[in-house]
């Protein structure tokens, strides 16, 4: 095991770097994940107390009883950030490190509606909820410094660096070397381009309605007529031109996906004005494939798996409402929506950690003192062949 000037055998942190804040992230995650779960749990316990209606999907809110739950959670896993900066004994890091997965996944789950509220904000659609807004926002924050907390006390136990995740000696918060522009292999590709299949379906009918034609028992006029009485002026807009704006949302999601397949999402092509032939900052595709494919996947899943279900009456008959006219035509539509979201949430996770592991950086510590230079780190990880 490699010996760190900043990292203990134990997992704790020696004597603190002195670089800029954002290279000191792994000493500072713990303490804003602790104060983020006093925060939350503080929200929870008050809506919780005043009976506030706090949305997790249409027509369902959460429980009082719920709400003191994820309260309780959110501060089991604020003691865990803190109990990673202390020394443990062996059981006790496996508890911690329990906790800590355990409240990362609570937060994950919480962000499911993440992707709705970002289409009606960028469409001017508005706010259905400001309270199921500021829930899924909370647990996002949560999700990241949990993640953060998480990955760089596993790191430090492995006697790894806590910033880079690679060893090396010396302090970890000097400048960061980035690997060579690769494309994804081509595994990747091939795993990402049929995940991406699952779209055809939906987009499929919903740009036949947009167009005015007819499928699953509906009519294009009626379906415009009913997007159209709650849709915002650039929502119409789009409509008037034949172009459903979920549609031209996924259209956005694969134009991300093809960046973190290919170079171009490493470095800005020559099309990009200002910024031409400069490296992409790693975490300016990785963050929205995260908090885009994460809750896409777990939703899709859903309808994917209810869509059969209701198909063979083991869950009861949807309901047809406007613009569906039968149970059957909404049921394929559900299975539809199950398809896409399901194929491009798995699709940019997919591609995102093939990118992330692509683009991973070393601290050019890294490369001094006898340690494995960049070519042998890449060749643990696999990724040397995509750069041939």
């Amino acid at each position: 095991m490699s010996a760190i000037a900043h990292t203990q055998a134990d997992g704790v942190p020696g004597p603190p770097p002195t670089g800029p804040w954002r290279r000191r992230w792994p000493r500072w995650a713990p303490a804003a994940a602790a104060l983020w779960a006093v925060l939350y749990a503080a929200v929870e316990v008050t809506w919780a107390a005043s009976g506030t209606t706090v949305p997790w999907k249409a027509h369902s809110a959460y429980a009082p009883a719920v709400q003191l739950f994820l309260a309780a959670v959110a501060l089991l896993g604020g003691g865990a950030c803190l109990a990673t900066t202390r020394t443990l004994r062996r059981p006790l890091r496996a508890v911690v490190v329990t906790a800590l997965t355990a409240t990362l996944a609570v937060c994950v789950v919480g962000m499911n509606g993440l992707p709705v509220y970002f289409v009606t904000l960028a469409t001017l659609s508005g706010i259905e909820s400001a309270t199921g807004l500021s829930q899924v926002l909370l647990n996002t924050a949560g999700a990241a410094l949990l993640f953060l907390v998480t990955l760089s006390y596993r790191r430090r136990l492995r006697g790894d660096c806590p910033r880079c995740g690679w060893p090396h000696d010396g302090a970890g918060d000097g400048p960061l070397v980035p690997p060579p522009v690769s494309r994804a292999p081509g595994r990747i590709r091939v795993a990402v381009y049929l995940l991406m299949c699952g779209l055809l379906p939906w987009a499929g009918a919903k740009s036949i309605w947009s167009l005015g034609g007819d499928a699953l028992g509906v009519s294009g006029q009626d379906w415009q007529r009913a997007t159209n009485a709650h849709a915002s002026g650039p929502s119409k807009a789009l409509a008037s031109a034949g172009i459903d704006v979920t549609v031209l949302a996924a259209v956005v999601g694969v134009f991300l996906l093809l960046g973190l397949l290919y170079r171009w999402g490493q470095v800005f092509p020559r099309w990009t004005p200002f910024l031409s032939g400069r490296r992409v900052p790693r975490l300016l595709p990785l963050i929205p494939a995260w908090l885009t494919g994460i809750p896409l996947t777990m939703y899709g899943a859903l309808l994917t798996v209810a869509a059969p279900l209701v198909a063979v009456g083991v869950l009861p008959e949807i309901r047809p409402s406007p613009p569906f006219t039968s149970s059957s035509g909404i049921t394929w539509m559900v299975a539809f929506g199950g398809f896409a979201f399901t194929g491009l949430g798995a699709a940019l996770l997919v591609a995102a950690r093939s990118y992330a592991a692509r683009t991973r950086p070393s601290c050019a510590e890294a490369g001094k003192g006898g340690r494995p230079p960049l070519t042998v780190i890449l060749q643990m990880t696999g990724c040397l062949s995509s750069f041939r």
